[in-house]
């Protein structure tokens, strides 16, 4: 019975006529808009045209292409000790912001230093939301004018009765990928997590950005073995995951997944630790129905036949029994009936673990044949996605939690070391989690760098009820939980009075009698000096955000960040200070300085400029020191 719901709206004329030309003539109808060449052409009408060229084009490409170019000016990251953790050791960033904001913003610092991307941006359902990137207009009237859907962040509803529903796609996913190739290495490599909706359009825009030389892969992910139910004429199981290299030509083949010397092997051939769990914890669905197929108890002893029984028996004394039960201790269903598991057992496939018991995985067979990974990818344990630790299941906030199986298994092929991999549309923080996951199999020291909107939790939503009001702080309690050690940044306006910002002296209302005068001139209200130093940190080359940002005992107000930039926002520059700041070992790479501090006399300056050099030459002898010398 059809249930669908009454219209609000009358008979639209105008949509009627496009629905049926584009049932006739499905390419003059683009976007739900008519294209008239496109429409004469279907009519054996071709206008004669001085050149044609293969390419992918959409309403609003050409803007889009110009936001990607433009500067970021006057925003910042402002760095937010109280949700940070481990802070003093650690090289993980989580960044609160807009990611476009953001990628622009770490440019500078992590211009080519990035090995491996892996994002999975809304797949343009029809129920997603994109980002709204007029930067030129206030939040306030983007609000105003776009229905912002929280805190004037900058989120829109794309349905797909929109007239440009794919437009607005393209026109969020272009700039931020262009910005992200800067972003990568040369050996460097994105995966895209997509669905059919936009699967098409996202690889020809990849070929635009990436280069089409570039491409290597897309990849047939199995994330439902059962598939969607709600297909028409098939049952969706797979999603597809593009992966394209900086540059192939110095991307190095990639690693098998499972290296060979760590392959298990038994009479049949190899195998990898089962990954489908058929006695313990493997289903959610409680029975105490002895009459299912799949209520029975398990009796294991090596070497005997396996004993399966529908009650348990005290009997079997000398036998392990395993039995699926639930944290509350209820009986659960098995995966698979009494005789499926005895045919396994049978044939050697399966794994006996201290309370669980697993299906051997042999299609590890292939990989062994071949020494290449295969472009499909099954079954990574579904039902791992979600759980974190204690009462924090993320499946309680989220309907699909991305597995973290499948995104360490992205990392294994890739990185090594301390690589660093990035995500911007991080959700609830998945790939930082597979990357301390991998990390601790592996020994290495990969870092992350995870980019969230804060988008507000509903206030119906089980996420909410529980205390979250944002995705972010869903994040961040996740890696909490799993002992993650991460920086938290929040993009911010600027805390400096930047050339275009200065005030003049009615503004400033200057009063002699005040000590903050020359921080209402140099400085935004409610700065910090921390703020400061990251801000300049964020003007820097190849310095990592993480990098430690300490007070010096040197002046009142003297910064070192990386332990060799030196900012000194002291309001006046004496020649002692001058002297201690020579006297920093190991000598500073830079030194900035405020121009207020010297209270715009040139000479004092050029004088500062030339004691520091001569004390600098003289600390170090005959090992001249290379070191620049700023103000702000």
């Amino acid at each position: 019975m059809n249930t669908n719901k009454l219209s609000p709206t009358l008979f639209n004329a105008t949509n009627n006529n496009l629905t049926k030309l584009a049932a006739l003539f499905p390419s003059a109808v683009k976007d739900g808009q008519l294209d008239i060449i496109a429409l004469k052409e279907e009519l054996g009408q071709f206008d004669e045209v001085s050149a044609e060229k293969y390419e992918l084009t959409w309403a609003g490409k050409q803007t889009a292409k110009k936001i990607a170019q433009e500067g970021i000016a006057g925003r910042t990251l402002k760095y937010v000790p109280q949700d940070s953790k481990n802070a003093d050791t650690t090289e993980n960033l989580y960044i609160e912001g807009d990611n476009l904001e953001v990628l622009k913003l770490l440019r500078q610092n992590y211009y080519g230093a990035i090995k491996m991307i892996y994002i999975d941006p809304p797949y343009n359902t029809g129920n997603d939301f994109v980002y709204h990137d007029n930067f030129s207009i206030s939040r306030a009237e983007s609000d105003e004018a776009e229905g912002v859907i929280s805190n004037g962040e900058r989120l829109i509803a794309n349905q797909k009765s929109s007239n440009r529903f794919h437009a607005n796609w393209l026109n969020m996913m272009l700039p931020r990928l262009r910005v992200a190739k800067d972003l990568l290495g040369n050996d460097g490599v994105i995966f895209i997590s997509i669905d059919d909706n936009e699967a098409n359009n996202l690889r020809a825009l990849c070929n635009e950005i990436f280069g089409e030389d570039n491409f290597i892969a897309a990849l047939a992910i199995e994330n439902n073995p059962k598939g969607r139910k709600n297909g028409k004429y098939f049952s969706i199981n797979h999603e597809t995951c593009l992966v394209y290299a900086k540059s192939t030509a110095h991307c190095e083949k990639f690693n098998d997944i499972i290296p060979k010397e760590k392959m298990l092997k038994d009479d049949k051939g190899y195998y990898s630790p089962g990954q489908r769990v058929l006695v313990g914890q493997c289903t959610n669905k409680v029975s105490n129905d002895i009459k299912s197929d799949k209520y029975y108890f398990v009796y294991y002893k090596e070497n005997q036949p396996l004993e399966l029984r529908k009650q348990l028996d005290d009997s079997l004394t000398s036998y392990k029994l395993y039995q699926s039960k639930n944290a509350n201790g209820q009986t659960l269903e098995n995966t698979y009936t009494m005789d499926k598991l005895l045919t396994l057992y049978n044939g050697n496939d399966l794994i006996f673990n201290e309370h669980t018991i697993y299906e051997k995985d042999r299609n590890v067979n292939k990989q062994q044949k071949t020494l290449i990974n295969t472009s499909s990818v099954y079954d990574l344990k579904t039902e791992s996605a979600g759980f974190v630790s204690g009462d924090f299941d993320l499946k309680q906030f989220f309907t699909m939690p991305k597995n973290i199986n499948f995104i360490k298994m992205l990392m294994k092929l890739c990185t090594s070391g301390d690589d660093i991999v990035l995500d911007f549309f991080s959700g609830s923080a998945s790939t930082a989690h597979a990357v301390t996951l991998l990390n601790s199999e592996d020994g290495g020291s990969r870092r992350f760098i995870m980019v969230q909107l804060p988008e507000v939790t509903d206030e119906n939503s089980e996420a909410y009820k529980a205390g979250y009001k944002n995705i972010c702080e869903i994040g961040k309690e996740r890696m909490r939980r799993t002992d993650i050690g991460f920086k938290v940044f929040r993009t911010a306006d600027t805390n400096i009075r930047w050339a275009h910002l200065a005030l003049t002296s009615e503004e400033l209302n200057i009063d002699e009698n005040m000590l903050d005068d020359k921080d209402k001139l140099d400085f935004m209200p409610h700065y910090t000096d921390i703020d400061v130093a990251y801000e300049i940190l964020l003007r820097q080359r190849d310095i990592p955000l993480s990098a430690k940002v300490e007070k010096l005992n040197l002046g009142t107000r003297t910064y070192i960040f990386a332990n060799v930039y030196v900012v000194c926002l002291d309001e006046k520059i004496t020649a002692d200070l001058v002297e201690q700041l020579a006297a920093i070992e190991p000598t500073p790479i830079k030194y900035i300085f405020r121009d207020s501090a010297f209270d715009d006399n040139i000479s004092l300056k050029d004088e500062t400029i030339r004691r520091l050099e001569a004390y600098i030459a003289r600390n170090n002898g005959e090992n001249k020191k290379t070191y620049t010398v700023e103000f702000i």
